[in-house]
């Protein structure tokens, strides 16, 4: 792959990114704060909402993945499940066994607590984790030499 091709495919990499948390993090707060599901819940809601999004924007627009839907799906939903696990031992680690979990703070008006900030770090380790799976499995260009 050319160097000029890998920039644009991690900057729309990084766009979907950003659309995934924003969708991630509106659920995960939707089902937590105004539903009142519990978190951990409200987590794997949050993350299946994202899984969604994710696919269909990186297999169109990021990776312009011509495979099949239905090998492709299996795949990145084989690789979200351990980058998911991972994601959640941060979350979990930093709210349960760092002074991170009992922490709070108010900025304008709005109260954040430790979980929150636990959970956008987990997004990054997630979104690293994941990136390097669906370049290298999911997308990956299928080659028709012998």
């Amino acid at each position: 792959m050319k160097k000029g091709k890998t920039l644009v495919q991690l900057v729309k990499y990084g766009i979907v990114g950003v659309m995934n948390t924003i969708v991630t993090i509106v659920v995960i707060f939707v089902c937590k704060a105004i539903l009142g599901i519990n978190p951990w819940v409200s987590n794997a809601i949050g993350y299946i909402a994202g899984v969604v999004n994710s696919f269909l924007w990186n297999k169109k627009w990021v990776f312009k993945s011509r495979n099949g839907y239905v090998a492709e799906a299996v795949k990145f939903l084989i690789g979200f499940l351990p980058c998911y696990l991972v994601q959640l031992a941060a979350v979990w680690l930093l709210t349960e066994c760092t002074p991170l979990g009992d922490m709070t703070w108010t900025i304008g008006g709005f109260t954040f607590g430790g979980y929150g900030v636990a959970t956008l770090i987990g997004m990054v380790v997630y979104t690293i984790a994941n990136f390097l799976y669906n370049r290298y499995i999911t997308f990956r260009k299928l080659s028709l030499k012998k």
